[in-house]
């Protein structure tokens, strides 16, 4: 259909996007220094352009127009016209096609060529010359979609203390999962089938946190090393599901992916990338906002606003401070929770966020509009409390509402196994859910995400197997990645056959699993570590989109066996028992209405810890009791006591055995042991044992107890 035979109507500036009403399709675009916008309608392949349409309205710096011809399933895309004066800020070029900002979907892939820059790309002026170039037969393009589609059941929000997270990704998981057949691997409707959704509610998990599934591409320099950006931290578009997540199917197979897992009682959360965009520094690709109206979208230097301020590492900073930028975010988190399904949101750099003039701020307009909203206001939102700008670490500075990652909980688990001297009262904190961080204005333990492994570093078989990363495959020269990784091999460097190890790396592995999933706060696992799951040593796989990145199901062995076995354990353990995950914080105090305190620190002797056991440097070893007393403290929504089981667990990272005496019980009460981490974490007993016997637990293992009542002879 020739331009000539769209019909064109003024439409409306609200909402932004591409909007489908039933009859025609309404399209308006913020921006606020654009001279014209012209809409390119595309074939459905997105090859040839077929039309383009001058939107005709201009109101409150949104140019907008309503096309009774365009059905949903059109393919499309912006030029916008403007001035092209980098050093004011301005990069307008009509010849590059534009990603609509609001765009639902997209379909293509992004291929690189010099005629993606707004510049000429080896020209002697640089940024500042001008290439008149058509991109569009590189760049993806945008799709009208219909949002109809049929909820059944929302799932109702399961509360913060009671959540377990598994973060996956949606590529990875499935690549190589011999029950999920090729046509859906690394899709949405790979995670959908019904083996993938049974695994998940077998491990015991509440929540997926998937990495970023927000339409993104891969760097240039990745592809010329033939590497992908295989985790996605690179988005072009914060409404558009990434297309190769849907492989040939449409939003629906992501909602149908959500109505699954809701289905089996585990929530959603997307790890959101807002901080920048793919477009990266001021020698970027011109792909969107960059295009649409670079002094608006991004965070420019003051006094030479051809440069970007960069808090991130990645060349840009959304302007988070300018209204319609703000708005776009929110709408996009809305968007997600309200049309799409998802429960929450794991916020990249969260920092930058929330910057003021280049410093946080707590009462930042992203914070405060979030705080505001009453819809994300109540889902789960989740900071990543740092970037890499001036004073981008703000662990524990986020205002109440929020849960943050929590790093110092993975460096003092990390440190204290491997057997670091000195590490025994920062450990009491990290197991109290960082009381010490997180206990103030009325929050609760849910604030602290502990993991002892994610995304960003080595697994956790790697971090028992390696002393140094291995990051040769990322064609950096082993550059990139953590240096600090707080690791230990056990030994030998990498694979190996010596049983004393592999029995050793075993044990360490369920010691930090038992540690994870026992502390109070909210227990991030990471995907395969259930399973033993090896990077070979890379501690920034941010690039490999191949084994190396993937879950390989079918080389799990009996030890991975085992310690899916294990972890499967420890999760029942976790939830059956509410002591492990109290909304509370511990006081080490007498708990109102009992005799007994709510925690107790002690050595191996059974005498409660005192300052100067505190302070010893050398000791490794600890035990703690964790009362399952109620008393007035610890009610139920309607008021009534929720007691538990008391639980007593000793901690030994030292390279010998320790003697441990247990702890005194209430009467008529012995101890049974659950796990003991030196004895592949099986059940080790069934008989009670007396207060006061003397155990051994075995150099480097843990050992969990329960209070019993004694049976009846």
């Amino acid at each position: 259909m020739s331009a000539s035979k769209f019909r064109v109507w003024p439409g409306r500036p609200y909402p932004l996007g591409a909007t489908w009403d039933g009859s025609g399709t309404n399209f308006a675009i913020f921006t606020a220094h654009a001279e014209k916008v012209e809409l390119c309608i595309f074939d459905s392949a997105g090859q040839v352009e077929t039309a383009r349409l001058v939107l005709p309205e201009y109101t409150h710096e949104i140019w907008h127009g309503y096309f009774p011809d365009v059905r949903p399933g059109a393919v499309y895309g912006y030029r916008v016209y403007g001035p092209y004066e980098p050093r004011a800020g301005h990069r307008f070029n009509h010849h590059k096609l534009l990603i609509d900002p609001y765009a639902k979907a997209l379909v293509g892939e992004l291929r690189w060529d010099d005629a993606l820059f707004g510049y000429k790309v080896g020209d002697r002026a640089g940024d500042e010359s001008f290439d008149k170039r058509d991109s569009a037969p590189f760049m993806p393009k945008c799709r009208v979609v219909d949002p109809a589609f049929t909820w059944g059941r929302r799932l109702e929000a399961r509360p913060w203390h009671e959540t377990i997270i598994y973060e996956l990704h949606v590529r990875g998981f499935t690549m190589l999962h011999p029950d999920v057949g090729n046509s859906v691997r690394g899709t949405f409707a790979g995670l959908a089938t019904a083996q993938v959704v049974s695994y998940l509610r077998e491990l015991g998990v509440t929540a997926v946190e998937l990495l970023p599934i927000h339409a993104f591409v891969d760097d240039r320099r990745l592809i010329e090393r033939g590497l992908r950006n295989y985790w996605g931290y690179n988005t072009i578009g914060f409404f558009a599901p990434h297309p190769a997540y849907l492989g040939a199917g449409d939003l629906g197979d992501f909602k149908a992916f959500v109505q699954q897992m809701h289905d089996a009682g585990i929530e959603i959360i997307l790890d959101v990338v807002y901080n920048h965009t793919a477009e990266g520094n001021y020698q970027g690709p011109t792909l969107s906002f960059r295009g649409v109206d670079n002094k608006s979208y991004y965070y420019l230097m003051e006094g030479d606003e051809r440069y970007y301020n960069d808090f991130t590492g990645t060349g840009n900073a959304l302007e988070l401070r300018h209204p319609y930028v703000l708005r776009m975010v929110m709408d996009s988190l809305r968007y997600w929770v309200e049309e799409m399904g998802v429960d929450g949101f794991r916020f990249d750099l969260a920092t930058t966020l929330a910057r003021v003039d280049g410093a946080y701020s707590e009462h930042s307009s992203f914070l405060d509009a979030v705080a505001q909203d009453p819809v994300l206001s109540a889902v789960k939102l989740i900071a990543e409390p740092w970037d890499t700008g001036p004073d981008g670490y703000q662990v524990g500075r986020f205002p109440p509402g929020w849960a943050e990652w929590n790093d110092k909980y993975r460096d003092t688990v990390r440190a204290f196994w491997k057997g670091d001297e000195g590490k025994l009262p920062e450990l009491a904190s990290r197991l109290s859910a960082s009381s010490d961080i997180y206990d103030h204005r009325g929050q609760r333990t849910w604030a602290s995400i502990n993991f002892v492994t994610a995304h960003d570093g080595f697994t956790l078989c790697d971090l028992v197997s390696y002393n140094e990363k291995h990051n040769d495959r990322n064609n950096e020269d082993n550059r990139d990645g953590s240096d600090d990784n707080k690791s230990w091999n056990c030994g030998v460097e990498g694979p190996t056959d010596d049983p004393d190890v592999r029995r050793l790396r075993r044990q360490q592995m369920q010691n930090f699993l038992a540690t994870l999933l026992l502390s109070q706060g909210v227990p991030m696992l990471l995907a395969g570590d259930e399973l033993g799951r090896s990077q070979g040593g890379n501690n920034n796989a941010y690039c490999q989109d191949n084994e190396i990145g993937w879950l390989n199901w079918d080389k799990t062995d009996k030890e991975g066996e085992a310690l899916l076995e294990f972890t499967r354990q420890l999760v029942a353990l976790r939830r059956k028992h509410i002591v492990f995950h109290r909304n509370r914080f511990f006081r080490g105090e007498v708990i109102p209405g009992t005799e007994v305190k709510d925690v107790v620190w002690l050595r191996p002797d059974n005498a409660e810890m005192t300052d100067s056991d505190w302070s010893d440097a050398s000791a490794k070893a600890l035990g703690v009791r964790l009362s399952g007393e109620a008393g007035l403290l610890h009610l139920t929504d309607h008021g009534e006591q929720e007691p538990d089981d008391t639980f007593l667990i000793f901690l030994n990272a030292a390279h010998e055995d320790v003697l441990f005496h247990l702890a005194e019980t209430s009467p008529g009460a012995l101890w049974r042991l659950l796990i003991d981490t030196s004895n592949e974490g099986a059940e080790s007993s069934h008989n009670g044992l007396e207060a006061g016997t003397e155990i051994t637990v075995k150099a480097r293992s843990l050992q969990v107890f329960v209070m019993e009542q004694r049976s009846a002879s």
